[in-house]
């Protein structure tokens, strides 16, 4: 008998529910070719200005949000999770990517004290903070650390999917000034005596900002799932197999993501 997986998706700032860069457009169809119908994208807690999604990124990645039922975007996004089939046994794997790890590490931050007594599932979730805004020296980390300690929350997978030479990993920083001093650093780097060029808005495929450079390409996405699912195993040998077949066939092809 086969364990129960499901693996949900919080993309970046770029994203709607319809739109996405070719990293994330990759992704989604590379997991589902891996999981079929128990990989999800959450959809609707993305606004269709993508600077309104890093400003809610950057105003929320240093603290654990309190009452997250009272803010549409975590409320959203736990409900989706938690109406789609989990089961006392289901396997929950919470994947994200830049932007979209803030609100990941929030919604594990809901689930983990929701689920204190295993209202919703008995395994601890893993968590995956690709690319992501979140300080490892920030309050909310930690407070996903305690978590992970208390046994709610099982593998995290963060320092692996940081780009090197990417210096918008961790801009949340432990406040907002300091997350918004780092976000005006990286945007305009001539102002600034701590970040280097070139500027995070510029997204020339070949002399723009890593991470701009890193979300149009498909390689993003096939390495995300190395280390997710192959490095780690983070849903078990039979998924392990499945992606290296997967990936084996989706090298050199083009994958159409519209």
């Amino acid at each position: 008998m086969h364990e129960n997986y499901k693996v949900w998706f919080f993309a970046g700032a770029e994203t709607t529910d319809n739109r996405f860069n070719i990293f994330t457009g990759s992704y989604i169809r590379l997991m589902t070719r891996i999981f079929e119908t128990d990989f999800k994208f959450i959809r609707g807690v993305y606004y269709r200005n993508s600077m309104l999604n890093v400003i809610w990124a950057l105003n929320n990645a240093q603290n654990q949000i309190i009452n997250p039922e009272n803010h549409k975007i975590t409320r959203t996004a736990f409900n989706q999770i938690v109406n789609d089939g989990l089961s006392a046994d289901t396997q929950l794997i919470i994947t994200s990517s830049s932007s979209g790890s803030v609100v990941a590490a929030q919604v594990a931050c809901y689930l983990s004290e929701h689920n204190r007594k295993n209202s919703c599932f008995n395994k601890p979730l893993y968590l995956v903070l690709g690319a992501s805004m979140v300080a490892t020296d920030s309050p909310l980390f930690r407070q996903l650390l305690k978590y992970q300690k208390e046994g709610h929350i099982g593998i995290i997978i963060h320092d692996e999917l940081q780009d090197a030479g990417d210096n918008s990993a961790g801009i949340g920083g432990t406040s907002r000034l300091e997350a918004y001093r780092n976000a005006f650093g990286i945007m305009f780097p001539i102002l600034s005596s701590r970040f280097k060029g070139p500027s995070f808005l510029n997204a020339h495929p070949e002399r723009g900002h890593i991470h701009r450079r890193k979300s149009m390409t498909v390689q993003k996405a096939i390495d995300f799932i190395t280390i997710i699912l192959i490095k780690h195993r983070l849903a078990g040998k039979r998924y392990m197999e499945k992606a290296e077949k997967v990936l084996s066939e989706a090298s050199g092809e083009e994958i159409n993501i519209t």
